[in-house]
């Protein structure tokens, strides 16, 4: 008489024996393996994505951080009375660290006048006679802007031309 232990034993299949799969079922497997490899493909695409996008929000949120520091660094240039004093030098030096911070970060300035209006650059807010400019040319920055191929941090604050009629 067998015992249990011996039975399972006889039960077992034979190590030598070589098992047939059918082609069906390794040919599914085979696209199991592709597609799992696409899947992992494709999600690394989109973790690529998703982190540049992420990186990119952050850069904003510190530049825009950085802008009123900025503004104001302007504004005490803008009322310093002599441009010789040491402390204007200094606050003149940490502005152009400033604008360099951004210019990094990918917010270059934008403060040019004589140039033709740009809604993607600039945003008006008073427009005067010149006769002697083309309608639209930006006259005078009230604030400059930072930013450029439509990655705007801020539109340059300006005032532009038309002509009397």
């Amino acid at each position: 008489m067998e015992t249990s232990a011996d039975q399972s034993f006889t039960d077992t299949p034979d190590p030598d024996a070589v098992v047939e799969q059918p082609e069906a079922q390794i040919s599914e497997w085979e696209d199991r393996a592709r597609r799992t490899a696409a899947d992992l493909d494709n999600l690394r695409k989109r973790y690529a994505r998703d982190l540049e996008r992420e990186r990119a929000a952050e850069r904003w949120k510190v530049a825009g951080a950085w802008l009123p520091m900025l503004d104001n660094l302007e504004l005490a240039l803008a009322h310093a009375n002599e441009e010789a004093d040491p402390l204007v030098a200094g606050v003149r030096a940490i502005r152009d660290q400033a604008v360099q911070v951004l210019e990094q970060l990918g917010y270059p300035r934008h403060s040019e006048v004589g140039v033709p209006f740009s809604p993607h650059m600039h945003e008006v807010v008073s427009v005067v006679d010149r006769p002697d400019l083309p309608p639209g040319t930006v006259v005078e920055v009230l604030r400059p802007g930072y930013g450029e191929n439509g990655q705007q941090l801020r539109p340059a604050t300006v005032i532009v031309s038309r002509r009397e009629g």
